[in-house]
């Protein structure tokens, strides 16, 4: 049978002085689980706050999908399953 589930994420950006930080927060229902991030904004740039918050919101989402693949692969090697081969990178040999 079929199983849908929902994982809200909060994203939260505050910007100052030309940094971007950013807290991404996730509620899988027995884990929450928060991602961070930062962007500096080069004194030389112009001010685009919203480039700013891209790097920082997605660096914070890259630190939460970091631990969530920790998580599962520890939940993996604990249910005495063979992990997966990582994705290939880079050119066919």
């Amino acid at each position: 049978m079929p199983q849908a589930m929902e994982w809200r994420v909060r994203l939260h950006l505050v910007e100052e002085d030309g940094t971007t930080k950013a807290r991404a927060e996730i509620d899988t229902g027995g884990t929450v689980l928060t991602g961070h991030g930062v962007a500096h904004r080069n004194p030389s740039d112009t001010d685009v706050p919203r480039i700013g918050d891209e790097l920082a919101a997605g660096r914070a989402l890259q630190d939460l999908g970091r631990q969530l693949m920790d998580i599962a692969q520890r939940d993996i090697r604990a249910a005495g399953a063979t992990e997966p081969e990582p994705p290939a990178v880079g050119w066919p040999l």
